[in-house]
């Protein structure tokens, strides 16, 4: 046992899948403990905010003020308000609205808004417009508002006394604080999805969920599997014929349709993770059975079961010390590839809707699932999908390259 292990670790590509799901497990165990927030809670009023780090505009007042003198920030303040995108958005209303274009240059700033402040006019709806651009000119239109300003902005507050507003302050553009100053600073490397709840918090959880789901659906698609294999190879006849017959049943139709079928019926209320756990390890276990048969077939007449035979044990002593330490090899590279499986059928069944109820707990499969139906692809909130993509990947590339390096420690054409 000891010599295997050593083996087994010897080889590469087993050290390589094994470690990245050493590190997945990890995070899923230590993040909780230092951010315990939970996954589901709804933190944003809006959807999709960006990955960053988010300040208090109201405590960030209250902080002690810096002036930098930075020779570049009127230039950054124009630049993310003012893009090339803009320019170009500028000019083809103003063309449109009849400005001649040979009057229009987008690199002049001072000189496009100046066009643009004496031309535009959020209520006019020009040839071609539609009621979205009409939006989106407005909206361009309010950010550009003092833009080349050099005034500060006024705080005011209203007197308790008088109940009119007073100046309190004023916020210069050269102000600056420091963000360890700033009481209330809350960082989201993956910003937030379409419901505002954080998405590296939601997407350990859903890695957690996931994987027991694997796990689950894994050891009872192998357990199943490995007991009519066993029962079907030893036993042969009519028992043999009985547990084919079953499997060819379950092969005609494809597993994954069976869980379809079998999640459709049970209802969204009842769907729990365990619950479509089950359902993928009742519909998984097919191929197990099958590689196990034939596995069986070709130990049932060795020597060292013949004795096991002559000696009156029993058929499930023979089946546990005679033949599965001979197979248990291939039983625990079929179980990894069942938990990789598993994960893959649940997220499938999610992107469906046929997922696990989605006021419970989050899942890989569930999260692909908010991010298309709130089409996050296609507005390139790349945080809300990328991820998760990611994760499911390496999930199943760790787990294939154990089994790769499980394959070659047992199976000697295949070492290098």
């Amino acid at each position: 046992m000891k010599h295997t292990i050593q083996d087994i670790f010897h080889s590469g590509k087993f050290v390589v899948g094994f470690s990245i799901l050493v590190v997945l497990l990890l995070t899923v165990i230590i993040y909780p403990l230092f951010v315990p927030n939970p996954p589901l809670q709804i933190i944003g009023q809006g959807t999709f905010f960006p990955p960053g780090i988010y300040v208090s505009t109201y405590d960030s007042l209250n902080s002690t003020q810096y002036i930098l003198n930075l020779t570049d920030a009127a230039t950054k303040r124009i630049e993310s308000k003012l893009g090339n995108q803009e320019r170009q958005d500028m000019k083809t209303w103003l063309i449109a609205f009849g400005i001649p274009e040979e009057q229009i240059d987008i690199n002049d700033t001072a000189g496009l808004l100046d066009l643009w402040e004496k031309n535009y006019d959020p209520k006019k709806n020009l040839p071609g417009l539609t009621i979205a651009k009409l939006r989106y000119y407005q909206r361009l239109n309010t950010s550009l508002q003092g833009l080349l300003s050099k005034e500060g902005e006024i705080v005011a507050s209203v007197n308790p006394a008088t109940g009119a507003l007073e100046q309190t302050g004023t916020v210069g553009q050269s102000d600056y604080v420091n963000i360890n100053e700033v009481s209330s600073v809350r960082f989201l490397p993956l910003g937030t999805d379409n419901f505002g709840r954080d998405v590296l918090t939601e997407l350990v959880k859903a890695l957690g969920v996931s994987l027991e789901i694997g796990l689950v659906a894994g050891i009872l698609a192998t357990f199943i599997g490995l007991t009519l294999g066993l029962l079907g190879g030893y036993i042969g006849g009519f028992a043999d014929d009985l547990i084919m017959f079953i499997t060819n049943l379950f092969t005609v139709i494809p597993s994954f349709v069976l869980a379809i079928l079998i999640s459709f019926s049970i209802g969204q209320e009842q769907r729990g993770a365990g619950t479509i756990a089950v359902v993928i390890g009742l519909t998984n276990w097919v191929w197990t059975a099958r590689a196990v048969r034939s596995q069986v077939i070709s130990l049932r007449n060795r020597d060292h079961v013949n004795l096991s035979k002559l000696s009156g044990h029993s058929v499930v002593h023979i089946l546990i010390h005679d033949i599965l330490p001979y197979i248990a090899s291939y039983v625990v590279m079929a179980l990894i590839l069942q938990i990789s499986a598993g994960i893959l059928t649940e997220a499938s069944l999610s992107i469906l809707g046929l997922g696990p109820r989605t006021t419970e707990v989050p899942t890989l499969g569930l999260m692909m699932n908010w991010a298309m139906i709130y089409q996050a692809h296609i507005l390139g909130k790349w945080w809300a999908y990328f991820p998760v993509l990611l994760t499911i990947a390496l999930i199943t590339f760790s787990m294939n390259l154990m089994n790769t390096g499980l394959d070659q420690v047992f199976n000697p054409t295949l070492r290098e």
